[in-house]
């Protein structure tokens, strides 16, 4: 349902962030992360290159791989259990179509996180300051998540892929 009048709380927050962040240059790259990012397929592809390039840690990289997709499973049962609907105001412009009309929360951002923080271990690379915050921005810019999505999506993905670290940690 579109709502009506000023935005207000979470949209005037979101439409303020949109308004400031885009341009032609990022929303092509925001359709590009978003495309790379649905389904976790780019972050779990990645993990399989992982385990194609690094035979020593292999099994490693297929449970952060895993991880991955465990985190993105997660964060849809939060969404068909919470049932946000998305963003639906004139002064928010939707900037690419989504697979379902659930918003909370973002699964871009959890598999986003969830990989960064398994993939860092691995890597000995610090990923997260590289990879979450752009992929948080482009659900902004896009016009799909409210703030408080990306964030949750991101604490789900942090939550979920540090579990998992540690474990990996545990298992030399």
């Amino acid at each position: 349902m579109l709502e009506k009048g000023q935005p207000a709380g979470e949209v005037a927050v979101l439409a303020k962030a949109q308004g400031f962040l885009k341009s032609e240059a990022s929303v092509k790259a925001a359709r590009g992360m978003s495309h790379f990012g649905e389904h976790a397929l780019g972050w779990f592809g990645l993990g399989l290159l992982g385990a194609v390039v690094d035979k020593e840690r292999r099994t490693d990289w297929l449970v952060a791989s895993a991880g991955v997709v465990g985190a993105h499973a997660a964060s849809i049962a939060v969404k068909r259990v919470v049932r946000r609907p998305r963003p639906d105001h004139p002064s928010v412009e939707v900037l690419v179509g989504t697979p379902s009309k659930l918003s909370f929360p973002s699964s871009h951002a959890t598999s986003t996180t969830a990989a960064a923080v398994l993939y860092s271990g691995l890597t000995g690379r610090n990923l997260v300051p590289a990879l979450v915050p752009p992929m948080l921005a482009s659900r902004l810019v896009l016009g799909v998540h409210y703030p408080t999505d990306v964030l949750a999506g991101a604490a789900l993905g942090g939550l979920v892929g540090g579990l998992i670290r540690r474990k990996l940690k545990k298992n030399p």
